[in-house]
């Protein structure tokens, strides 16, 4: 049997397991931390990536918890004037899956329900990879806490995030530095309890203003509002703060001063916040070498303006299990560029889109009364068909979420 080892347990990482077990590999997970700690609060999760996630059986695991947005309700910071709205109530008709907004807890504990349930597939905490090794057609992993012991695999996979090890080795240290963006993203989640019932409907809810704009919809079956803030802070974003940190209630409610009194209710029924400095990194050429590729933020970061990076995550893996599925186990390094070529500029084009839609959605004026113009008069069928370039899975991904149900 194919063995292919995951550096990685995120929800990329997770996710190529399942899907790698589908096809009949054998996958063993590595990740470095002693126990999985879910990062962030809430993430969506558009019909490209929810197609994947039914087909893995870790849809109906989200059925209670989930909750599926009718509209995107975009709005202007300063006065709360609707600009438009975005239906995605027939997204199940229009792209073949449902769109979702869930707690990330709860995305990870259905993908590791459904882990612990698969055979073929091993998660392994406490034990990170640190370097590779190709020797005579098996790559030999090296892991520090192991004083040297190694271990092999046919494949190696490498999902473990921005800072990835793996991306390290295979294309080199200079080529490695992330884009700070000035901006960081303060996330909270309020309870049912102190939100307004307005923030409690079925919606995500997009506010946007100068220098900042906010994004709320509610999780956890509707018990919770998930609350993001994002603001432009410029050079104080250090480079090297990728990871979330406490943040001060006053520094977000200052950002909001001269909204809308709605907005800045919601800002404040935030028990706590906790702050993530936004990077990227330019798209890179290759992520594939010999039989060692890339998933997730370890091969493309991307900022989270289109909400999109647990999504390409998830297409990576569907992709990658296509690919090798699809190839002779003898021909591993043709799958792996097939992998590549199917992804590289599909997640480029996010990665690029991404990044100007945070200048969009942070301007001021005159420049931002045109934005909002050309906004309000497209129309509602006009901004959801801008979308299906984006929501319309690829066929790679198609192909896998409709290869067989559920398991």
């Amino acid at each position: 049997m194919l063995e292919v080892a995951v550096a990685g347990a995120g929800i990329g990482g997770l996710t190529a397991a399942l899907a790698l077990a589908q096809i009949g590999v054998r996958v063993i997970v590595y990740e470095q931390s002693a126990s999985l700690e879910p990062v962030g609060a809430g993430v969506q999760i558009s019909p490209n990536a929810a197609m994947v996630l039914r087909r893995l059986g870790v849809l109906d695991r989200l059925r209670t918890s989930a909750v599926s947005p009718t509209e995107v309700l975009m709005r202007r910071g300063r006065d709360g004037a609707v600009l438009a709205s975005v239906p995605l109530d027939d997204a199940e008709g229009r792209y073949g899956a449902p769109f979702i907004v869930v707690l990330r807890a709860d995305l990870q504990a259905a993908l590791l329900a459904r882990i612990a349930d698969t055979a073929a597939v091993t998660l392994q905490l406490g034990r990170g990879i640190t370097g590779y090794q190709e020797r005579r057609g098996r790559i030999a992993l090296r892991f520090t806490e192991d004083h040297g012991a190694s271990s092999e695999a046919d494949v190696l996979v490498g999902a473990d995030g921005i800072r990835s090890t793996i991306r390290r080795q295979m294309i080199g240290s200079g080529l490695d530095d992330a884009r700070a963006s000035g901006r960081s993203a303060f996330r909270s989640l309020v309870p049912r309890e102190a939100a307004e019932p307005e923030a409690l409907l079925p919606r995500s809810n997009l506010w946007l203003g100068r220098r900042a704009h906010l994004v709320h919809y509610p999780v956890a079956g509707g018990t919770m509002v998930n609350v993001v803030a994002v603001i432009d802070e410029g050079a104080s974003v250090r480079g090297d703060g990728f990871w979330s940190q406490p943040a001060d209630a006053a520094t977000v409610e200052s950002a909001f001063k001269g909204w809308s009194e709605a907005a800045r209710r919601l800002v404040a029924a935030a028990p706590t916040w906790r702050k993530w400095p936004l990077f990227d990194r330019p798209p890179l050429q290759r992520w594939s070498e010999g039989a060692v590729t890339l998933l997730g933020d370890a091969a493309h970061p991307m900022l989270p303006f289109l909400a999109q990076g647990a999504a390409q995550s998830i297409e990576d893996a569907a992709t990658l299990a296509d690919s090798i599925g699809r190839m002779s186990s003898t021909d591993l390094r043709a799958a792996l560029r097939s992998y590549q070529s199917q992804r590289l500029s599909r997640t480029a084009r996010v990665q690029a889109q991404s990044r100007r839609q945070g200048h969009i959605y942070h301007l001021g004026p005159p420049a931002s009364a045109l934005r909002d113009l050309v906004i309000a008069g497209l129309g509602r069928d006009r901004l959801a068909a801008s979308m299906d370039w984006l929501y319309d899975a690829p066929v790679a991904v198609r192909r896998f979420a409709e290869a067989g149900g559920a398991p």
